[in-house]
């Protein structure tokens, strides 16, 4: 039997293009951390405003899922990335020259379709061309561009603070950089060779998976998908539920509500609410954001090194065990009111365990374990779900903080943690390895 090769040049250069939408979503939400400080005064926030105005990201993001789920099984991946960026950099212009709140949440509400479509799409598409060797790796891109854009948006943010009341407006506006840096990348990727097959294009399919190996992988991979699609129809969100794959949407929903609820999104978006209740300065505060983006960084190359190596139930276990333990200890010290120093120990502690597991195997997992037939659509449901988690944790943080002080929520999350470490054990089996078409039937013996 002929043995694939692979042309890793190319497959890792389309990922990468296709991974710049990470880079929207580590944008908006690592510019909220940075401007909040020059938001509360704006818009005169109190701690319901403030958690809404965080959360209207999200409620946006639950849109673009939805959007993006019919856009991928209709008319394929690219043109839902083309579209994201465009809204993407609309919205950030539309929030730097917000002249009200309700300006300002609106345009942050569409930031938040464009972030949703991308949060689907560029995972899904790197999933539907990468082979199975090197698939955990080119979607950890996805959070690798995340994290990226997380750590330049945060030291953007350190160097404009000094700038004036004004400075929030240049922290939102200058989105429309890389947002338009991935719509013009956007233009260059190929369809999804998987799409085109669903789509009747079975001959721009073949073109497609040319350029990615050899005759070998191009003769197999058509085939398999061929089979996995065999019978289809249009999908709709019932045919999500229907009990044959009910087990691997169940583990996809749980895994994306999980990865917001384990309650590190807080420490992301609201560090300056942490470090302040330790008696650090504004400075002080904005430069744990960038400490934060560095750290966030680093592990999520170690991520990437290992996801293909450990693989995803290993480092899934890792992260959900660490952050208890970490969150207990966290509390316990912001609870006794210790240096910023000390806390910022503990809370980089939790970052580089977050980012070694539960941020980037969460999105590796959710782009494999739904079948062919439904993955576009399966994937919208569970990432809605995510970002209505992601919503529910940023509105609550600030009500909870002020009455149980900024410690009280932490001990709330080392329990979660705890729970899904449980959860993980029981439910989510090992996807190292093996093509999404045999995926299938792994999924299905749950």
């Amino acid at each position: 039997m002929p043995t694939s090769t692979f042309h890793h040049t190319y497959i890792l250069g389309i990922s990468f293009i296709s991974a710049l939408g990470g880079y929207l979503f580590g944008f908006d939400f690592a510019v909220i951390a940075g401007a909040l400080p020059f938001l509360r005064p704006e818009f005169s926030l109190d701690v319901w405003w403030e958690g809404f105005l965080t959360g209207t990201l999200a409620l946006g993001c639950i849109v673009g899922c939805l959007l993006a789920g019919n856009l991928a099984d209709r008319f394929g991946r690219k043109p839902g990335l083309l579209a994201a960026a465009l809204i993407f950099a609309l919205s950030s212009l539309g929030m730097a020259s917000a002249t009200s709140l309700t300006i300002f949440l609106v345009m942050r509400f569409a930031a938040g379709i464009g972030v949703g479509m991308a949060s689907i799409l560029s995972p899904l598409y790197i999933a539907e061309v990468s082979p199975a060797h090197v698939r955990g790796r080119n979607v950890a891109l996805n959070q690798l561009t995340i994290v990226i854009g997380i750590l330049i948006t945060n030291m953007v943010n350190y160097s404009l603070a000094g700038s004036g009341p004004e400075a929030w407006r240049w922290m939102f506006g200058l989105g429309c950089v890389p947002s338009a840096l991935f719509f013009l990348g956007v233009l260059l990727l190929p369809e999804s060779p998987r799409y085109l097959v669903k789509a009747g294009k079975s001959e721009k399919a073949r073109k497609v998976l040319e350029r990615i190996g050899n005759s070998a992988f191009v003769q197999s991979t058509l085939s398999n998908i061929e089979i996995s699609l065999k019978g289809v129809t249009k999908i709709s969100y019932r045919a999500v539920f229907d009990k044959a794959v009910r087990p691997a949407v169940i583990v996809g929903i749980g895994l994306a509500v999980f990865q917001q609820f384990c309650g590190i999104n807080v420490v992301f978006n609201y560090t300056s609410t942490i470090f302040e209740s330790v008696g650090a300065n504004l400075d002080r505060q904005l430069f744990e954001t960038v400490s934060i983006g560095v750290v966030n960084l680093l592990f999520t190359l170690v991520a990437m090194w290992q996801v293909d190596r450990l693989g995803r139930r290993p480092l899934m276990l890792f992260g959900a065990g660490g952050l208890a333990i970490w969150y207990v200890l966290l509390a316990s010290l912001l609870m006794l009111k210790a240096s910023p120093g000390l806390v910022s120990v503990f809370v980089l502690l939790s970052i580089a365990t977050y980012a070694t597991s539960l941020a980037p195997v969460t999105w590796v997992l959710i782009s494999e374990i739904f079948p062919n037939k439904i993955r576009g659509t399966a994937s919208s449901v569970a990432i809605v779900s995510l970002w209505g988690a992601y919503f529910i944790l940023v509105f609550t943080f600030p009500i909870l903080a002020q009455k149980l002080g900024a410690y009280g929520p932490f001990f709330l999350y080392a329990g979660i943690c705890a729970l899904g470490f449980l959860f993980i054990r029981w439910k989510v089996r090992e996807t190292k390895g093996k093509t999404l078409e045999e995926l299938e039937g792994v999924m299905a013996g749950h």
